[in-house]
């Protein structure tokens, strides 16, 4: 039986959801709970609630509470791994939150905190689609865009901590307002918000599509990636023509990342690219390729899908806890 010493929890934070996986040294999952968050909860209560439910995780695990040795946070927003200060989480409504400080507090082990798209890119890169890579880019598109660069494992974060704000790449110099106040912005081309705004201005202008029938039908007030799927599915025009859109910048945006850094491989995660996979993916690919300058060997940069679905933040979490922390990991 694996030591189990070493064992680490990691948590993926999002503003309506916590998905946690407890896991030993020979990276076998050992429990998978997913509870919902409020942000409307004050920082305290909210770290408090998370307290107690890491400790239930921990009981259904069949893991003594002692023998842990760390929780590992990847949360939404600018973070400062080095304090585990939240600085900024709009999703969470959170300024200048000390969750790793607290959290650790209130559980009596370590609690480190990490920005939730570079675990998801730290566990592409060690345990999913980018294993073997020693140069890696990470874009995931969900409600936005974000960003994660490690070069030999080792996450990039820059001089301020600010690196791989990928999303925001002017891509297209007086297009759509971005959220950060910029325009043109990948964020605000190719994201998941910015492919309902494309669908619902389409609509209201007499373009006939399904999309809005199945958002009522479904009771969801936002394009999900599984309403994406099913009205691809049904081929319809209007979602066809914003993601073939969609796919257009990425593709640019990967070419203009590549160029800079020249990584070996480059993983598109998120929601969408989870449901739709390589057929989401192959298409940016091809543009990306096309925008290389140097094209000859283009193929030898991998462009793939992400592998890991929602296990990609938490297993990151846990990767870096054991770099962080020196805890090691069975082969």
């Amino acid at each position: 039986m694996p030591e189990t010493k070493n064992v680490v929890m990691g948590i993926d934070m999002g503003g309506t959801s916590l998905r946690g996986l407890v896991v030993n040294a020979a990276n076998e999952i050992l429990a998978v709970e997913k509870t919902p968050t409020n942000p409307k909860q004050a920082p305290d209560r909210l770290i408090a609630d998370l307290a107690g439910w890491i400790e239930d995780v921990v009981r259904a695990s069949g893991i003594q509470r002692s023998q842990f040795a760390a929780v590992s946070i990847g949360a939404p927003g600018a973070v400062d791994p080095q304090s585990g200060i939240v600085y900024h989480a709009p999703n969470l409504g959170w300024d200048k939150v000390a969750l790793g400080p607290k959290l650790s507090k209130l559980l009596r082990v370590p609690v480190l905190v990490e920005n939730d798209v570079n675990v998801g890119v730290v566990g592409e890169y060690a345990l999913g689609a980018a294993r073997g890579s020693r140069q890696l880019v990470g874009i995931f598109v969900g409600t936005g865009i974000g960003g994660g660069i490690l070069f030999d494992g080792v996450l990039y974060s820059g001089s301020r901590g600010a690196a791989a704000e990928l999303g925001h790449n002017v891509l297209l110099v007086d297009g759509p307002r971005c959220g950060c106040g910029s325009r043109g912005c990948a964020e605000a081309l190719a994201s998941r918000t910015a492919m309902e705004r494309d669908v619902r201005a389409a609509i209201k202008e007499g373009a006939k599509s399904v999309v809005l029938k199945m958002m009522k039908e479904r009771a969801k007030d936002r394009m999900t990636s599984s309403i994406i799927q099913r009205a691809l599915r049904k081929r319809d025009h209007v979602m066809q023509e914003v993601v073939k859109r969609a796919q257009h910048y990425l593709g640019i945006l990967v070419a203009n990342v590549v160029n800079t850094l020249d990584p070996d491989c480059v993983v598109i995660g998120g929601g969408i690219a989870e449901r739709l996979g390589e057929g989401f993916v192959a298409p940016i690919r091809r543009i990306a390729y096309e925008h290389f300058l140097r094209r000859h060997d283009a193929e030898r940069v991998r462009v793939v899908p992400g592998a890991l679905g929602d296990n990609a933040g938490p297993l990151g979490a846990v990767v870096l806890a054991r770099q962080r922390l020196h805890l090691g990991a069975k082969k």
